[in-house]
């Protein structure tokens, strides 16, 4: 197929003419030559363009991954694994102000190979020396037998991975985990509630919410989408160590055998402080009692899970109620003659109070008998549907995991005895918390007042209870009791304070019946009293104030003098200026 180099139908007539026909076949040779450079060249250029192409292609992907990694945050590989990854990570919790409550903090982990081990008699010698609280016996089992993998410690220091580094042994390894940090201790355990390990790796663990606030925002604190937006509570840091400080060293003072402390805002029901004694360490959470009384663990909440009669309190609710319906006046006189009889039962105060006594000083007297006869006057019924209407037939709403477990005590059957007694706080039993939602409400306007533990981001008003004549009239009955009545030891703080003392006989726990040695002392609180913004309540478990020839129990002189030196303390760090009295303008109350 190829062009002969020597033609035919040219070399012959060049022949005829003379020509050297020579010529003609060079002339062939050189354009084959010049072609087949053409096709080389060609084919050359081909594959330089498409090697060019390859790496201009080569390093724009280089160069764009190479930008995107210099753009994006540092992040560490995570290796892949047929089983769902564990998610560690968990949003922090602050206090009203932003300080942290509950942070994250990275640690190892310490395990186990025996299978790998060189001297493992050694290496359990030197890791009881590090960890005195492991079982050498234990351990040394486990290292000499047949187990491949074994944790020796979930937690471990910086300082306590370096000892056991030094040990040299390969069958000894760490893992990285991601422990949950309470900086500051015992404050507000009870509330933060802790939070452990759920799902395991050698190289990674899930920390889930194991109480209080922990467990039940679990969700939220886990969920990624939020991108570790924090969790802000209503507690105030520097006012619950104050509270805590000063109710530790009341509970001690008088021989108490618990107490819980509540500061709420009347407004919003925010929770700024809620103390109860004893608490615990969060960060090395204790066991759960399997066995005795509850209330015997630190870990039981006597805020919200302490269930008690809580006494002469309740008088101020019976009060309210029948102004409210009309019935009576602050002025409107009632007998109190006692003992007042009904049926095989009696009636009597602490005192003799005389015949009568006006509906105001049932109150700062703490008369049961007069307290007794409005509630008479009120009924079952009415009376029901009133103390349901301050939430008293329900758990709290509280955002804590605990609290719809503390459901208040009613009686079986509300009979008219159950109607009396229960006026002045006995045959039904609440909670603190109860309490403090139910005075707020009292003396904040006459709306319902739910307690909780974030942060309000404005006034929702509740449903009304109350008018808010009544509410006023309820306040100045609570500040009498104060300025002349049961809870004068308050009078002294320096702040217009009002409330209402109240002292139960301890149900004992087993047999029925009562204590007649051991009381639940309460004081509840609010002030400033001419325009309320916090409620304060206070609880003593068993308290005794033995400073006199006779042991004294009652409320007036175990609660009293401890809420009166918490608001002492805490009211100038809530803004709150002492009451200044001048000749011409009389007695005011200047906040900051």
């Amino acid at each position: 197929m190829r062009t002969p180099l020597r033609p035919l139908a040219r070399i012959l007539p060049a022949r005829l003419r003379g020509e050297n026909t020579d010529r003609i076949e060079a002339e062939n040779i050189r354009q084959r030559h010049e072609e087949m450079r053409d096709r080389a060249r060609v084919r050359a250029e081909s594959r330089l363009l498409f090697v060019a192409v390859l790496f201009l292609a080569g390093f724009t992907i280089v160069g764009t991954r190479m930008t995107v990694l210099a753009s994006s945050e540092a992040v560490e590989p995570q290796a892949s694994a047929s089983s769902a990854r564990i998610v560690a990570q968990r949003a922090n919790i602050v206090d009203r102000n932003g300080r942290v409550l509950a942070t994250n903090l990275i640690t190892n982990s310490l395990y186990a190979q025996p299978q790998q081990m060189i001297e493992p008699e050694r290496a359990v010698k030197e890791l009881v020396d590090i960890f005195p609280d492991l079982d050498a016996k234990r351990l040394l089992k486990d290292f000499t037998g047949e187990r491949k993998f074994l944790w020796v410690k979930k937690k471990i220091s910086p300082e306590q991975q370096q000892a056991v580094h030094e040990i040299g042994e390969p069958g000894l390894l760490f893992g990285p985990r991601e422990m949950r940090l309470y900086p500051n201790g015992k404050l507000a355990a009870h509330i933060l509630g802790g939070a452990s390990f759920g799902r395991e790796g050698v190289h990674s663990a899930e920390v889930i919410g194991t109480a209080g606030v922990e467990k039940a925002f679990d969700d939220y604190l886990r969920d990624p989408a939020l991108e570790g937006a924090p969790l802000q509570l209503s507690i105030d840091m520097t006012i619950q160590s104050a509270m805590r400080r000063v109710l530790y060293g009341g509970m001690k003072l008088m021989n108490a055998k618990g107490a819980t402390a509540i500061l709420m805002k009347v407004d919003t029901g925010e929770i700024v402080s809620m103390v109860s004694l004893p608490d615990f360490d969060p960060n090395t959470r204790p066991r759960v009692l399997t066995e005795g009384d509850a209330s015997d663990s630190p870990l039981f909440n006597r805020a919200v899970q302490g269930v008690y009669e809580l006494g002469s309190t309740f008088k101020i609710f019976a009060a309210a109620q029948a102004i409210e319906l009309g019935l009576v006046n602050p002025n409107t006189m009632l007998d109190t003659k006692g003992p007042m009889r009904w049926g095989r039962y009696k009636i009597r105060d602490f005192h003799d109070y005389g015949k009568t006594l006006s509906v105001t000083d049932v109150i700062v007297k703490s008369s049961n008998i007069g307290t007794a006869r409005m509630a008479l006057n009120i009924g079952a019924k009415r009376q029901k549907e009133f103390l349901q209407g301050l939430g008293f037939f329900d758990p709290t709403p509280v955002e804590l995991v605990e609290a719809p477990g503390a459901k208040p005590l009613l009686p079986p059957k509300w009979s008219d005895i159950s109607t009396m007694t229960i006026s002045y706080g006995h045959g039904m039993a609440a909670s603190p918390l109860h309490l403090a939602s139910a005075y707020a409400t009292v003396v904040g306007g006459g709306t319902l007042v739910k307690p909780t533990l974030i942060k309000a981001r404005g006034v929702t008003k509740g449903p009304r209870v109350m008018s808010e004549k009544t509410s006023a009239m309820a306040r100045s009955m609570l500040h009498q009791v104060v300025e002349r009545g049961t809870a004068s030891f308050a009078k002294g703080t320096g702040y217009a304070v009002g409330g209402k003392t109240g002292t139960a006989d301890k149900p004992k726990t087993r047999g029925g019946g009562y204590y007649k040695d051991k009381v639940i002392a309460t004081f509840a609180s609010a002030f400033p009293m001419n325009d309320p913004e916090y409620v304060l309540i206070v609880t003593l478990d068993e308290p005794s104030e033995n400073s006199g020839k006779e042991p004294r129990r009652t409320a007036g002189w175990t609660a009293v003098p401890v809420a009166a030196e918490i608001i002492k303390r805490t009211a100038p760090l809530l803004g709150l200026r002492p009451i200044e009295t001048g000749p011409q303008t009389g007695v005011t109350t200047v906040k900051y």
